[in-house]
């Protein structure tokens, strides 16, 4: 008897368990259920703006990256950077010719920010071979210049002295780029933590674990980002009519004041947001919220988001669509959702806000884009 109630008892105890099993799968299906339904509804969000990211670097030229662009309603702007630490990077010439070839097979969905070749810069010719290839490159189609971080961070003239962004040689480059109604995008300097102490917890620290030669801890023989961005404020106050977009938030993510500062100083001066969206989600939202709408006229939606010409496509693809859902969502919902082990608040901006950001502030800061 006792023996049948035990045989009893354990049957019971078995569909007990067999129910919640099939319940807990259950729910899990209906939760990833409910998040593709958030996705698309995120997607169709934000396809309808008919956004532009200002900020991507594009090696591959592919069916299936266009056929998310179309069906993002996406427009990019595709980056140059010429980088001796990078084998794909060092030769100028094949990205600029690789770089026209993918913007004219995407029927309007990419577009083209060139760059010149600081490696150059002891050259007795630099300046003006600098301005002939870029005026080449705007004739093809180019709409925007990158000047790169190893201005100010890597490269040394024949002294060894290193050399700034408001470096002489430079200026006429600039007035070039002004009087052709370009725009200049602008990596100058990096965040707090490039020059250190290691913090594990900032969100480029994985970026300098992976790239040593851009971490300056103990490194005192390069120049300060406070000397390297007061040359970038140079820049500006000497090129009042060259636009120009301080890119990564203007390299300064964790400072939004300082950031309103050369805004209010600055008239020809605006930020993206590429790669550094995570600073601001982990910013008080309240205050974040505040500076986009005050200053919704000088903001770029930009992701930094690359595809290697031996990226892996599918995967490669899948990134950048859960980056759009991600972006979209703190920008335009009021949800709270984890990130990176972050609890996240949608900032819920407004609509016409939304508009500019994804879209418009872009038309107006590097023309040429639509």
């Amino acid at each position: 008897m006792r023996f049948s109630r035990t045989v009893t008892f354990g049957l019971l105890v078995l569909a007990g368990l067999v129910v919640a099993g099939r319940y807990s799968l259950h729910l899990r299906a209906a939760a990833a259920e409910a998040e593709q339904v958030s996705t698309e509804q995120a997607l169709k969000s934000f396809a309808a703006l008919r956004p532009i990211d200002v900020h991507v670097h594009v090696f591959k030229t592919d069916p299936a990256f266009h056929a998310l662009l179309k069906r993002l309603n996406l427009t990019v702007l595709n980056i140059l950077v010429t980088d001796d630490t990078l084998s794909y990077r060092k030769q100028l010439v094949t990205q600029v010719s690789d770089a026209f070839v993918l913007m004219r097979s995407s029927h309007g969905h990419v577009a083209l920010c060139t760059t010149f070749d600081p490696y150059k810069f002891d050259e007795p010719s630099f300046t003006a071979d600098s301005i002939r290839q870029l005026d080449e490159n705007f004739a093809q189609g180019a709409i925007a210049v990158k000047i790169w971080k190893n201005v100010g961070m890597e490269i040394r003239d024949r002294s060894g002295k290193f050399v700034m962004p408001d470096d002489g040689k430079f200026a006429l480059i600039y007035k070039d780029i002004a009087q052709r109604g370009k725009t200049l995008m602008a990596h100058l300097a990096e965040p707090d933590v490039a020059w250190g102490p290691p913090d594990p917890s900032d969100p480029s620290w994985s970026y300098y674990q992976a790239n040593p030669q851009w971490f300056l801890y103990h490194r005192p023989d390069f120049p300060t980002k406070k000397t390297i961005l007061e040359a970038r404020d140079h820049v500006l106050a000497n090129n009042p009519e060259l636009r120009v977009v301080g890119v990564h938030l203007g390299s300064m993510e964790k400072d939004l004041d300082a950031i309103a500062k050369h805004f209010d100083q600055y008239p020809n001066f605006a930020v993206d947001t590429a790669a550094r969206i995570e600073y601001l989600m982990a910013a008080p939202p309240e205050k974040v919220r505040a500076f986009v709408i005050k200053y919704q006229d000088r903001i770029l939606y930009g992701t930094d988001l690359d595809l290697s010409a031996d990226a892996d496509l599918q995967q490669a693809l899948s990134d950048w669509q859960a980056t759009y859902v991600r972006d979209w969502r703190f920008f335009a919902s009021g949800e709270t959702f984890e990130q990176d082990g972050r609890t996240v608040h949608g900032l819920d901006l407004p609509q016409p806000v939304l508009h500019k950001i994804f879209r418009t502030n872009a038309l107006n800061w590097i023309p040429g884009l639509r």
